[in-house]
């Protein structure tokens, strides 16, 4: 009698978040022993990038040996999204691409889900994937590790009951600005602390933006590098940072938190 063997699952692995940033702390200052296991006894990986992959699957493999030699590892890379945020024309080619992303899964395997730092599919892609795992009744395992945006949450001292994760704001000014005084005034309304993210080179466009369009008694917090040395949260009123500004790096990774009062 033929059996059928169980399916695999998809297992999210949390990433460091020092990507792209000089760090002199090992592995285990962000990471749980129990990714550096899970991790290394994945054969089968779908991630943001391959070659920052590679990078972080080098250091699980220098304090847990991998299953199989690196060069043996399937690594598929995520489809890349267009400036529509949409990665693929239509929600039935998005779905049969997501479907044969998961076909280790489907035979059996563990399958490895990743992105370049911090949570798979929160701030980051993926979530197309879970969603298609969660419809063909995959099970779906994630491991702990680091997330920015609750770690800047939390060190911001700002409403940690309330809050809403907005993304990446509008390039053009006018359109920056707009979003900026609506989100403000749901966060005066509703008492929500919103929290935005921005492409590190941009970070002093976006505080010049905040400072601008903010009231100057609406709370302001910062999050630069996190959980690397250079690490640091600044958080004051608007009219604290306009009397006294700061230089933000244009290499580091930042969150920016704000609360209305």
């Amino acid at each position: 009698m033929k059996t059928t063997s169980p399916p695999g699952r998809l297992v999210l692995v949390p990433n460091t978040l020092d990507f792209g940033v000089e760090s002199v702390l090992g592995l285990d200052a962000a990471l749980p022993p129990l990714v550096w296991r899970e991790a290394a006894q994945l054969r089968y990986w779908v991630v943001e990038n391959a070659k920052s992959a590679r990078a972080f699957l080098k250091r699980i493999d220098a304090v847990q040996p991998l299953s199989v030699p690196l060069q043996q590892l399937s690594i598929v890379e995520l489809p890349r999204p267009n400036k529509g945020g949409k990665t693929a024309p239509s929600q039935t080619l998005a779905s049969e691409v997501w479907a044969s992303l998961l076909a280790p899964a489907r035979a059996g395997h563990d399958l490895g889900l990743l992105s370049e730092a911090g949570l798979p599919a929160v701030a980051d892609p993926g979530s197309g994937l879970v969603a298609q795992a969660h419809r063909e009744r995959l099970p779906v395992h994630s491991l702990a590790g680091p997330s920015s945006l609750l770690l800047a949450l939390a060190a911001s001292g700002l409403q940690g009951q309330q809050f809403a994760f907005v993304g990446y704001l509008p390039q053009d000014a006018a359109a920056r600005t707009a979003r900026i005084r609506e989100l403000e005034q749901r966060s005066r309304k509703e008492q929500q602390t919103q929290i935005a993210i921005e492409t590190p080179y941009r970070n002093r466009v976006l505080l010049d933006a905040l400072l601008q369009a903010l009231h100057p008694e609406t709370r302001l917090s910062v999050s630069m590098a996190l959980t690397t040395p250079s690490a640091s949260t600044h958080c004051a009123t608007v009219a604290h940072w306009r009397r006294e500004p700061r230089e933000l790096p244009t290499d580091q990774p930042a969150v920016f938190s704000w609360l209305a009062g």
